[in-house]
């Protein structure tokens, strides 16, 4: 845990891209392999599973620190992170050791030599392996005196920064201030593998728990840092290339168009290739050795959600596709709401009705691989036409997305105007001859989404944010005024956080603080004053929401000093927006 603990802190005290990476590089050469591979499981950014209530934690932490219920509210109100709270009031001391020390504008780490068993297992300071697999473990299925029992005795000798590590695994809210690109880089350092190839062996839900061979965390950090070609597991798909947006939301002074910026910054439209931008589950479809797996870009499993595109798969050669996951009207040619598969995902058991009511596709718009011949560094024309070989027409489950060449961005214009009509976010444009590269790369593939929607909005309800917000007023609820009323009241239509600038996040919470009517806890209640034009990418009907509506990604796109509350816009104007609900019919 001492290790952990210290490159927990080097990541924290630099902004140093090499910084970052030599620590994490320093961290797995200098750690048992058991204790490296639980550290970049979580430094790639996944987490447990939830081990212990929050109920039963903030009880430990107010029994042990001495602290009512009210004050405790307080505190967590103001720092806004759980973990970080109880942390904070049990204020254990520094451990010996445990430290990080700069050396040549690099953060290293020192001192961090406990002993260890002849199979590489630390003793002594009880190395992270130990931890989650031994002592995390032994609370699921105890009752809450008997894991508050524990954890009084754990937490004895544990610094400040082990202590907030061991919270946030107990909360399942470990995050830490990394990219999983610096974490491939780290590992490709010190492996001497090709970056490309510990990306490829970190997705598809590699864990320290199942990565290697006989199930052990040494085993699957051997495999994964090996030099040898291949992993040997089927399943795993490759790291997805994502698009960067073509148009930032506020353009530049010296343009006057999204469609000028396009121009500028990609040329001519003759070297790209246009597709449609869908509303789905972006996922790959891998077919090996006779079996099929689909693997969501969260890494997530999704092969046992869609029986009908697994059904389809089987028919195929062995390959690895890059596509979409869509709810698909056959009726209309055209995807359903996104809240259609939205719901179809929430669902528990997959009952002949829910597959007849949201019947799925995989909409194929590139082929990574083909009977075990990795095409990506290929040019895209090349891997387009073995797709089209592959994916015969009237396959149902699994169909190929539709795609056009451009002769000029007006063209291009003009398609992406016609988006909402179709159900899709916009366009995708993708350089012709580029590879399929990982991560977010600029240069090959844009996303041009199509212009949200807006209303104005008066605030209503504040709260502190999380993490670097903590202390201050950032997360507001929205409301429209509902004229049927007769009182003319204000309607609750979404929350947001986000579209602020800083300096404007400071003063605002300053006026807030200074109007609040009413408080209920840590939410806010202020005169509905202020007036925001909010952006959204959809809205469809809800009955979980007194409105009777719901938007998508709601943000601020403005603050509208310039117009009065009374003129924001109506619960009327807003259903207005709905319109028609495609694909929702059946």
């Amino acid at each position: 845990m001492k290790r952990f603990a210290a490159v927990f802190e080097a990541l924290d005290r630099t902004t140093s891209t090499s910084a970052k990476v030599a620590a994490i590089r320093a961290y797995v050469e200098s750690s048992p392999a058991c204790d490296a591979a639980w550290g970049i499981w979580f430094l790639a950014g996944n987490k447990l599973k939830r081990t212990v209530p929050s109920k039963v934690l903030r009880q430990w932490c107010r029994e042990r620190a001495g602290v009512s219920r009210w004050l405790f509210a307080e505190c967590y109100s103001t720092v806004g992170d759980l973990a970080e709270t109880v942390a904070l009031l049990i204020d254990a001391a520094p451990a010996d050791g445990a430290r990080v020390v700069p050396s040549g504008g690099q953060m290293l780490l020192a001192d961090l030599a406990p002993s260890f068993d002849a199979d590489g297992s630390s003793t002594g300071d009880g190395g992270l392996a130990w931890w989650v697999e031994h002592r995390l473990a032994s609370l699921r299925g105890l009752d809450s005196v008997r894991q508050r029992g524990l954890l009084d005795t754990w937490c004895e000798g544990l610094s400040a920064t082990e202590l907030l590590l061991l919270c946030k695994m107990l909360t399942g809210a470990m995050r830490i201030g990394v990219s999983r690109t610096l974490v491939e880089r780290a590992l490709s350092e010190a492996a001497g593998v090709e970056q490309a190839v510990v990306a490829h062996r970190l997705s598809g839900g590699w864990s320290p728990a199942g990565g290697g061979r006989d199930g052990r965390a040494d085993a699957a950090l051997t495999a994964l840092l090996s030099g040898e070609a291949g992993d040997g597991d089927r399943s795993r798909p490759y790291p997805f290339f994502l698009a960067s947006p073509v148009a930032p939301p506020v353009l530049p002074a010296d343009v006057s168009s999204e469609l000028e910026l396009v121009e500028r910054e990609l040329g001519s439209a003759s070297g790209w290739l246009a597709e449609w931008k869908w509303d789905g589950i972006r996922a790959q479809l891998i077919r090996r050795g006779g079996e099929t797996f689909l693997w969501s870009r969260g890494d997530e499993a999704l092969t046992h959600r869609f029986p009908e595109v697994v059904e389809v798969a089987a028919q195929l050669e062995d390959g690895v596709l890059d596509g979409e996951l869509l709810c698909w009207d056959e009726a209309r040619d055209r995807p359903m709401d996104f809240g259609v598969l939205q719901r179809r995902i929430g669902r528990e058991a997959l009952t002949p009705g829910v597959l007849r009511s949201s019947p799925a596709v995989f909409l194929a718009y590139d082929l990574l691989e083909i009977e075990g011949k990795d095409l990506r560094e290929g040019p895209i024309e090349s891997r387009l036409g073995s797709l089209d070989r592959l994916i015969e027409p009237g396959m149902g489950g699994i169909r190929v997305g539709e795609r056009f060449g451009l002769e000029g961005w007006e063209q291009a214009a003009t398609l992406r105007g016609e988006s909402r009509e179709r159900c899709v976010e916009g366009l995708m444009l993708k350089r012709r001859g580029s590879p399929y590269r990982s991560g977010r790369r600029r240069g090959d593939w844009w996303k041009w989404k199509v212009d949200p929607l807006t209303l104005d909005a008066v605030l209503t309800y504040a709260q502190p944010g999380h993490g670097r917000r903590a202390g201050l007023l950032t997360d507001y609820t929205f409301g429209v005024w509902d004229r049927d009323d007769a009182a003319g009241s204000l309607v609750t239509v979404a929350k947001a956080y986000s579209g602020l600038t800083d300096e404007e996040f400071v003063a605002l919470d300053r006026w807030l603080r200074a109007h609040t009517v009413e408080r209920f806890g840590p939410v806010r209640r202020v005169e509905p004053v202020h007036v925001f034009e909010l952006a959204f990418d959809s809205i469809r009907p809800s009955d979980r929401h007194a409105s009777g509506v719901a938007l998508r990604f709601p943000r601020m796109r403005r603050w509208r000093k310039d117009k009065p509350a009374s003129e924001a816009d109506t619960l009327a104007g807003v259903r207005a927006m709905l319109g028609p609900s495609p694909g929702e019919a059946h």
